[in-house]
């Protein structure tokens, strides 16, 4: 820009002429000047002011604008980025059919190190093996010595004490993790249910929580969806009667010097099921390795309800008496010829005593025949003895909602000729889970329809398939009822409560072929009240040793059977079943004031 002379040539020469003073034109070119620079300045801020408005517009217009998006969008789960992945920290708790909580979420920290920012990684060595003495102490001083190393984990969890004595350490290099890790406040109950749960992705500052077994595992997903906006997974059992039957399975497997114990107790409308135990059990919150040789059984991680696969002896009888009397070939009163041996090919078939040459199908069923059920099961022949078996469930795994449950898959005979269907017949041959006996005797007290077990409470479903007819059914609960008070489970009439069931006792296979001959799983299969059946209990025992007429005794009528009507005991009031034969207590009134006395110690 070319600047005007404040004093030019032409003008100061020409003002000299005419008299005028030249510091006049001056003045007058400087005012101009500086009204110039002033227009100029003016216009210069008032664009900046024009430009300040239009930002502070635009960033309130995208603030807005992005406040209205988040209003308008769904509810997403808190995520923390760490090393390089994206970590779900939040999980929905579990809780039993009353809403008591049986897994919930509990804030800890982590403990991890960075050796380079040690000062004396040594004395912090020595100083951490104190407090923590399951860690080793030389790794830990190579560990931190080591110039190379920039991280390591200590502890994955940590308790506020042991919190405090770390940080009572003062080593700048070990420094604490905040996340959520899986809490189980009743400690063992319902242990193999919940199955237990482990750290998966893991950053400093939060860490995923996934399933390992169980319900934890096999709702994975659904207790990690944020979608479900942190509602519970709500199950089928009861806390209190889940409690109550591991204590007295507990106490029952000790007193029958068992090596292990199993029950399950389910509704039979619904299949609900409102206690599951199997023993050995163990804690979730410290959740033991699996056993990587030996016999599975043998493991507390073991579920022997859902993966136990045991013949499960007498408790069969009563399908092929169910079946015959569902196609009429025979009544309870029907006479069928019990004379033993029986024999099949090259295999002779006994009973525990000689009954006569003929028994009611009442009594079969009441003395436990075994030559008299195989008469009655060549009546239904093979192909219908093997689709009602498979109708009631037994040849594939229970679809109860644990992922344990498909290693449950009975193990069924590949070839069926004429003595393997006479030995299932009485419950030998063909191995299943006592889930599966449960679920067979429920259909047959639900009035012949099917029944299918679940842990997920008030789930609505489709009423089952019949079976068989109710007729038939009806019948066969009330031949179970003639067991229990005249026949093999004298043990199990509880008084007040009308208990059906059947005995089974079942030789133990041995792993090479074979079966034990000490060795034995004994199992109770009831249903109660008999009158209007609600419940389904089966017990088993593994190896058990009873007492019976002052001497030592396998069989399930002296083992398997007296525990279970201590869990009916037990559990039965928990259920609010009223004892049969009860009434009303009369309302108790307060007596008249002036007939009362004051009596007092002197």
């Amino acid at each position: 820009m070319i600047r005007k002379p404040l004093r030019p040539l032409a003008r100061i020469l020409r003002a000299r002429e005419t008299g005028q003073d030249p510091d006049e034109i001056e003045a007058a070119n400087r005012a101009e000047r500086h009204a110039q620079i002033q227009d100029r300045a003016r216009k210069r801020a008032e664009g900046r002011l024009v430009f300040m408005a239009l930002g502070f517009l635009a960033a309130f217009s995208v603030v807005g604008f992005r406040m209205g998006a988040l209003a308008a969008s769904d509810p997403a789960e808190p995520r923390a980025q760490a090393t390089g992945a994206q970590i779900i920290s939040q999980r929905a708790d579990i809780t039993d059919r009353r809403g008591r909580v049986l897994a919930t979420n509990m804030l800890t920290y982590s403990l991890y190190a960075q050796p380079n920012q040690m000062v004396d990684g040594r004395g912090a060595a020595d100083a951490l093996a104190r407090i923590f003495p399951d860690l080793d102490r030389e790794r830990l001083v190579k560990d931190f010595t080591d110039p190379k190393r920039k991280f390591l984990w200590v502890k994955k969890k940590l308790s506020p004490e042991q919190m405090q004595a770390v940080h009572d350490i003062g080593e700048p290099g070990l420094l604490f993790g905040p996340r959520e890790m899986r809490l189980y406040p009743n400690g063992r109950i319902a242990s193999h249910i919940l199955g237990g749960s482990a750290f998966g992705v893991e950053g400093v500052n939060s860490a995923e929580v996934i399933g390992t077994a169980g319900v934890e595992k096999a709702f994975d997903g659904w207790l990690r969806n944020p979608a479900n906006e942190g509602a519970p997974l709500t199950l089928s059992i009861d806390l209190t009667a889940q409690s109550a039957m591991e204590e007295v399975l507990s106490s029952g497997m000790r007193r029958m010097n068992a090596k292990g114990a199993a029950g399950v107790l389910m509704e039979i409308e619904t299949g609900e099921i409102v206690a599951m135990a199997s023993l050995p059990d163990f804690d979730p919150n410290d959740r033991p390795r699996p056993a990587l040789k030996g016999d599975p059984s043998d493991s507390p991680l073991f579920n022997r309800v859902v993966q136990g696969q045991y013949e499960l002896g007498s408790t069969f009888k009563i399908f092929p008496v169910a079946q015959a009397m569902d196609l009429k070939l025979v009544n309870p009163n029907t006479h069928i010829n019990s004379n033993s041996p029986m024999k099949i090919g090259k295999y002779n078939i006994n009973d525990y005593h000689n009954y006569g040459p003929s028994l009611s199908v009442s009594d079969i069923i009441v003395k436990s025949s075994n030559v008299g059920t195989v008469r009655i099961a060549q009546m239904i022949g093979v192909e219908r003895q093997k689709d009602f078996l498979e109708q009631l469930g037994f040849f594939e795994p229970t679809n109860v909602e644990m992922v344990e449950a498909p290693t449950g898959k009975p193990i069924v005979p590949p070839r069926w000729p004429a003595v393997t269907a006479a030995t299932v017949s009485f419950g030998h041959g063909l191995a299943a889970s006592p889930l599966h006996l449960a679920s067979a005797y429920a259909t047959l007290a639900n009035d012949g329809r099917k029944v299918t077990p679940t842990l997920v409470h008030g789930k609505k479903r489709a009423v089952g398939e019949r079976v068989i007819s109710s007729d038939a059914a009806k019948l066969s609960v009330n031949l179970l009822r003639q067991v229990v008070v005249r026949g093999t489970a004298k043990s199990g009439n509880v008084e007040g409560y009308e208990v059906a069931g059947k005995t089974g006792t079942a030789d133990k296979p041995r792993p090479g072929g074979g079966y034990y001959d000490n060795k034995v799983v004994a199992n109770f299969a009831s249903v109660f009240p008999y009158e209007d059946p609600k419940y389904v209990l089966v017990v088993t025992l593994d190896e058990p040793t009873g007492q019976l007429g002052g001497g030592e005794s396998r069989v399930a009528g002296a083992t398997a059977v007296p525990v279970a009507a201590d869990v009916i005991r037990r559990l039965a009031p928990i259920l609010g079943l009223r004892p049969v034969g009860t009434t009303d207590l009369p309302d108790i009134e307060a007596p008249p004031k002036n007939k009362v006395k004051v009596a007092a110690n002197h």
